[in-house]
């Protein structure tokens, strides 16, 4: 069978999430699942909140006629008003359902935004780590990533970030809270930013696009309130769904929303509604835009995501590990106690723990661990941890 040269060796570097899901589904088969500790993959177990059922169980006894037929491409306008006076309520900043379009998901999102503004060769700047798929989200439109480093903190390098931007820098993808570190990214340094991209914008004659990836930004610990981008850069598109928030993964619902300062949005969202069809998405789903039309300011429990993050926090703190604290979503990414972070991922097996090599997510020597999980596996999983950091002493370093 014929495929593509460029997909053929996409799928032979594949994804180290997907190599560990299926590692954790020969475990589960040898050992059974409830002996096995899976932290791959977010995939919230939180169910969606009352209100989403509520909602969904109103819009099946009572439909709206045509609920299930096309729309507008950008999706139902009192959807999009619903967004846009979220938006305005959170950022403070002018947003009308014009500056909305409805998506499936942020994935889809972040694609119809680079096929909307990219040329070939377009530079896009993404901070490690990062999320996995962002580079094929650039690839997508014939763009070309130009990976920063970020500090010990996980937050980007601002000096790096200056000499990475180019005459052909078309845009700076952020995303906090961050998958893989939860860090979440405050208000000053987002200042500090968007003055480098300003300055460089004038340097170069350019517009650089901040695209902002936000599916955690209303899961944040500790009082932390969410700096956004878009109150910094005029040219900030939000991208984002209601996967995390609304544990709504597998529904597939989500939004761009370009700033309401950026002087040539309309264009922009022309093109975005564009995209959004001739990649094949048409429209986000129908039930779902009706459904979170109601639920803009509604999520799912903080306070559980925080115990989870806590509990795990101080375990591997207590076995020696180092490890930035999180400040949001639903991440760890301690370091590694050996330089080969799969190595050492592999050994973590051993005790059935399954988590993702940080080489995946472009920091090698690091690990992520997702603690959307039960508790039960949490506490699984923590003696493992524990037995791998005897393994090297961490405690003894503590």
């Amino acid at each position: 069978m014929f495929i593509s040269k460029k997909v053929k060796e996409g799928m032979g570097g594949g994804s180290f999430i997907r190599r560990m899901f299926e590692e954790g589904a020969l475990l589960k088969k040898k050992y059974g699942p409830e002996n096995v500790f899976d932290l791959t993959l977010g995939n919230p177990i939180a169910e969606p909140p009352e209100e989403f059922r509520a909602e969904l169980m109103r819009l099946a006894s009572s439909p709206i006629p045509g609920m299930h037929r096309y729309m507008e491409n950008a999706g139902y306008a009192a959807t999009r008003q619903a967004v846009a006076k979220q938006l305005e309520k959170e950022t403070g900043l002018p947003y009308k359902e014009t500056e909305i379009v409805m998506t499936c998901g942020a994935a889809a999102a972040m694609n119809i935004v680079m096929k909307a503004i990219l040329n070939p060769g377009d530079e896009v700047v993404v901070f490690a780590p990062y999320f996995v798929e962002y580079l094929n989200y650039v690839d997508n439109a014939g763009g070309v990533s130009r990976v920063v480093a970020t500090d010990d903190d996980f937050l980007p390098r601002l000096h790096a970030l200056t000499d990475a931007i180019t005459p052909k820098t078309r845009a700076v993808i952020i995303n906090s809270p961050n998958n893989p570190t939860g860090v979440v990214y405050p208000a000053k340094l987002l200042a500090e930013m968007a003055d480098i991209l300003q300055k460089k914008e004038n340097q170069f004659r350019t517009e650089i696009f901040v695209i902002s990836d936000e599916p955690y930004r209303k899961l944040i610990f500790d009082d932390l309130k969410y700096a956004f981008p878009a109150s910094h850069h005029p040219r900030t598109i939000i991208v984002t769904s209601h996967s995390k928030d609304l544990a709504l993964p597998g529904e597939r619902i989500g939004y761009l929303a370009v700033s309401p300062q950026y002087m040539d949005r309309e264009e922009l969202i022309n093109a975005s509604i564009y995209c959004n069809r001739v990649l094949g998405f048409v429209n986000a789903p129908a039930l779902m835009q009706n459904v979170v039309k109601s639920l803009q300011n509604v999520t799912v429990s903080i306070a559980d995501y925080e115990r989870k993050r806590d509990l795990l926090y101080a375990a591997l703190k207590k076995a020696g590990y180092s490890v930035v604290k999180p400040q949001g979503a639903f991440y760890m990414f301690p370091k590694s106690p050996i330089a080969d972070d799969v190595a050492f991922v592999k050994e973590l097996q051993e005790w059935n723990v399954l988590t993702v090599p940080g080489s995946g997510f472009g920091m090698p020597g690091h690990f992520r661990i997702c603690y959307c999980v039960d508790d039960r596996t949490i506490e699984g999983a923590i003696n493992g941890f524990a037995k791998a950091a005897a393994r090297y002493l961490l405690g003894s370093n503590a």
